[in-house]
């Protein structure tokens, strides 16, 4: 017997950008974890070529990074993950499939962190 979750991540406003209209908040990247759980993730915004940013449970902001011939515009109408056995998704393992049909693996993840 077979089981198969695809997880659909919905897209969402960006809070930091709609709240702060006059002072946009400006990112810095650290380093992350390879993998993460699904069931953490609460919602996407694209805001770069290249990356989708994800959104999780606890408030934080989580950065998968996708190739450079992979550009996240494709995921404007929204996207997929599908989880490994293991129910989380790893960077240069899992991929984000686009509602479109394309798919683009993740590279890396970066944690993202307002700067004050």
């Amino acid at each position: 017997m077979h089981q198969r979750i695809i997880i659909r991540i919905p897209r969402i406003r960006d809070p930091h950008v709609t709240m702060m209209r006059e002072k946009p908040v400006r990112w810095r990247e650290k380093r992350a974890d390879k993998c993460h759980r699904v069931s953490d993730f609460v919602g996407a915004a694209i805001t770069d070529d290249h990356s989708v940013d994800l959104m999780l449970r606890n408030g934080d902001r989580l950065r998968a990074k996708l190739g450079s011939d992979c550009p996240a515009l494709d995921f404007y109408s929204g996207f997929y993950m599908l989880p490994g056995e293991d129910g989380k998704i790893c960077a240069r393992r899992d991929s984000i499939r686009s509602r479109a049909g394309g798919s683009c693996e993740i590279e890396n993840f970066r944690q993202m962190v307002a700067e004050r």
